[in-house]
């Protein structure tokens, strides 16, 4: 169908409806089939908000826009779940009036929140793999997960910027830098969108910049924060990832909601960037400007700012998007023009996925449906290895056929810390006792038995993640005294509104780890047999007492069903460490919010006591080989504004292990009309070397990767002095060379191009941006 035709045959479908069946279409229906009510939500406020349930039929007499979770809210079979929502969507097409099937959504931060899905790694550990290619791989999977499904629309990826370690969803979040959160979210839509359903890019915008990283609290950033640090993953992800859909964020930046914010919803989402798509609410945030924000008088008022401001569809259900709005509608004080705007976006998008075209035939029945096939679990395993990240290591690791090992700690025999808040098992399976996984899935302790079948390897817990329970430490201690080696393994507990250390809801006023594991820690280190430490985390946390004691010392960032055995891997050297902190390892919970691209005021000073640099930085991981970067290169010594600063250098791996090397040019603008990073991040490449083996790394890099909001509040690209180099981190540079932008001042628009391209010639494997 032609884009002509099908706009004349919306525009004569919404000429058609009434005001009750326009409405319908912009609200979903959430089904809780048991929610809890106790504690057990898994949406803030959800027992609060959510409105008495009213039978499927009845709430969709006139239409329905959207289904809310069907699968994603307890744990049901995929094939019993997929034949019960075809046959609401056979309803649907036959029972009401114009026949349109709701679109379908579900959560897929971590795969697929459904039962029996396979489960990936969580978003730190996208980031910490410096690994677009595989992630939009993944990507791909999940997409092809919820088409299985009948399942149209995924809410991820997750687009905030980590700004504060403190705050709870830094799991959910790629990296604390702007450039490697786009190019990887940016992956993550493609693949997903690649299968024919819709990704969803959360939360826009300012959420992670929230005060003391307190979840749902006020955001102070300014202007030139927002424009230069918070906006430009989105802005990447909707002009170079095409996406579908975007959800507001439940944030009040300076006072105003981001949900009633017109110049951010309209004005930047859609005049600027040219968005097309849907604008989705984030759950309730729609009745939160009345009964949070207190900037609605009544659920009426706030639909109308809402909807008015560019939000077209309320989830998760229609709360103020039903009677409350028609109201509104119908005594004057809204034009029906404004519900028409939304609602010509929705059906758009259906007819893009096809929904208006559905017979009941087409919602036959169901074959069989597999969420965890060997395919992916291979994805979820080579990412899980690729995210692993070497912190501190003494030469302890790779292990040495270790004759008695103890492991020890509350993480080393829970495949729960395995999984993110958004993962299935903590965010649903955990309400539901007694209900199997229905994964395979192995604990560390089941994967180093696995690994190392000669040791002899004993078990002890030596305490819990989050009580101060000291109980078990004997135990732990006798079991180190009698080892060769001890491996603890600690972290986190993710889940929600505090049922965990880490998650939706679940802040931190320390950054120690939680509980009394560093007590343990240190009680071990007192036996004088060698630890290594392995942490299963969801944020970074404070660890310079660990790094100068402890052997080695291991991160992963929830890695996922294959996780343990990645962990496992990387312990015994069956897999060379390659990941990279996509975060800084803060030295306090003083220095917090805290990122690495801080201007000169952020860093040490002789005018203050706190010392603000991380322990270990942004960019940081260790390798069982070496690699070295010679030969940097520049295309040219001078570049136009407006123009692109291309550099090369070679890479080498010169130890006697495969491994893969993640090459980081990064620059300083040395004199800027405002205040300006201390070095950032311009590009990336991940280059996998046999022994020996070198490659050319070429990053051509558009000078728009230096833009920045000047004092006009214009964002431009300015002539001047740049200082380049390529590093093993943000604060370890090893090739260094300048470059001189000429030229007037580049006002940068979305005709600039914002991605690096990477060119790798003479690896076995690379991947970039």
């Amino acid at each position: 169908m032609s884009i002509s035709t099908e706009a004349s045959r919306i525009a004569e479908l919404i000429g058609d409806m009434t005001l009750d069946e326009k409405l319908a279409q912009l609200v979903g229906l959430w089904e809780r089939r048991g929610g809890s009510g106790d504690g057990g939500d898994v949406a803030p406020m959800q027992d609060a908000m959510q409105a008495d349930e009213v039978g499927f039929q009845a709430f969709a007499a006139h239409g329905l826009g959207q289904l809310t979770r069907p699968f994603g809210t307890a744990p049901v079979d995929p094939v019993d779940g997929a034949r019960a929502l075809a046959g609401k969507q056979r309803w649907l097409v036959e029972h009401t009036r114009l026949g349109i099937p709701a679109l379908v959504h579900e959560e897929c931060l971590t795969g697929l929140a459904a039962w029996k899905a396979t489960t990936f790694p969580a978003p730190l550990s996208w980031g910490a793999s410096f690994d677009p290619a595989l992630v939009e791989e993944m990507g791909a999977a999940i997409g092809a997960s919820m088409r299985s499904l009948g399942v149209h629309q995924g809410l991820a990826p997750v687009l905030d910027v980590v700004r504060d370690a403190r705050w709870g969803r830094v799991e959910e979040c790629i990296s604390e830098d702007p450039y490697v959160v786009g190019t990887i979210a940016t992956a993550y839509v493609r693949g997903v969108q690649s299968t024919g359903v819709v990704a969803t890019l959360k939360h826009f915008v300012g959420y992670s910049a929230s005060r003391a990283g307190r979840n749902l609290a006020p955001v102070h950033a300014g202007p030139r924060e927002v424009a230069d640090v918070l906006l430009p993953p989105f802005e990447m992800a909707v002009l170079d990832g095409g996406v579908d859909s975007v959800m507001n964020s439940y944030a009040e930046i300076d006072g105003l909601p981001v949900a009633a914010d017109a110049a951010l919803l309209t004005g930047v989402l859609r005049d600027r960037w040219g968005f097309t798509g849907t604008v989705v609410a984030d759950y309730f945030s729609v009745a939160f400007l009345h009964t949070l924000h207190k900037v609605a008088a009544d659920l009426g008022d706030a639909a109308a700012q809402a909807l008015a401001a560019g939000i077209d569809v309320e989830l998760p259900t229609g709360n103020a998007y039903l009677e409350p709005l028609a109201e509104r509608v119908r005594s004057g004080a809204l034009p029906e023009s404004v519900v028409e705007r939304a609602l010509e976006r929705v059906l758009r998008q259906k007819a893009r996925l096809g929904l208006l075209d559905r017979r009941p035939e087409d919602y036959a029945d169901v074959g069989a449906i597999d969420l965890d096939p060997p395919e992916h679990r291979a994805l979820a395993a080579r990412l899980a290895e690729e995210s692993v990240v070497l912190l501190s290591n003494d030469g302890t690791l790779p292990l040495a056929a270790p004759a008695r090992v103890a492991v020890v700690g509350p993480n080393a025999h829970d495949t729960a810390a395995l999984f993110g808040c958004y993962s299935f098992l903590n965010h649903v399976l955990s309400l539901h006792e007694g209900v199997e996984p229905g994964l395979e899935i192995a604990s560390v302790l089941d994967a180093l038995r696995a690994e190392l079948p000669a040791a002899a390897i004993t078990h002890a817990m030596g305490a819990d993640v989050d009580t101060d329970d000291t109980s078990g430490f004997a135990e732990a201690i006798a079991a180190a005294r009698e080892a060769e080696l001890c491996v603890a393994v600690v972290g986190d507990r993710a889940g929600l509104f505090g049922r965990g250390t880490s998650g939706e809801g679940c802040d931190a006023d320390s950054l120690d780890l939680p509980g009394v594991q560093r007590r343990l820690v240190e009680a071990l280190l007192e036996t004088g047999t060698p630890v290594v430490l392995v942490l299963l985390t969801g944020r970074p946390y404070t660890l310079d007492w660990a790094l100068e004691r402890c052997a080695a010392v291991v991160q992963a960032f929830f890695p996922g069903q294959e996780g343990a055995a990645a962990v496992a891997g990387v312990l015994s050297g069956r897999i060379n460490p390659s990941g990279r902190l996509p975060v800084s390892m803060p030295r306090s919970v003083g220095a917090q919010p805290y990122s690495y691209l801080h201007p000169p005021l952020g860093g040490a000073s002789s005018v203050s006591n706190l010392d603000t640099a991380p322990v270990r930085p942004f960019g940081h991981g260790l390798s069982y080989t070496t690699f070295t970067h010679t030969d940097l290169r520049l295309a040219g010594p001078r570049v136009p504004t407006d123009g692109a600063i291309v550099a090369s250098c070679r890479v080498t791996n010169t130890g006697d292990h495969a491994g893969a090397d993640v090459v980081q040019l990064y620059a300083t603008d040395v004199v800027a009309s405002v205040t300006r990073p201390v070095v950032q991040l311009l590009g990336y490449a991940r280059v996998h070397l046999e022994p020996g083996q070198s490659a050319d790394v070429e990053l051509d890099v558009p000078t728009h990767r230096l833009a920045f909001t000047d004092r006009r509040n214009v964002r431009v690209v300015e002539p001047g002095t740049v200082r380049l180099f390529v590093g093993r981190s943000c604060v370890d540079p090893v090739l260094t060379a300048d470059v001189e932008l000429t030229g007037p001042v580049h006002e940068v628009s979305v005709a600039d191009r914002r991605v690096v391209r990477v060119q790798v010639i003479g690896a076995s494997r690379s991947e970039g941006r």
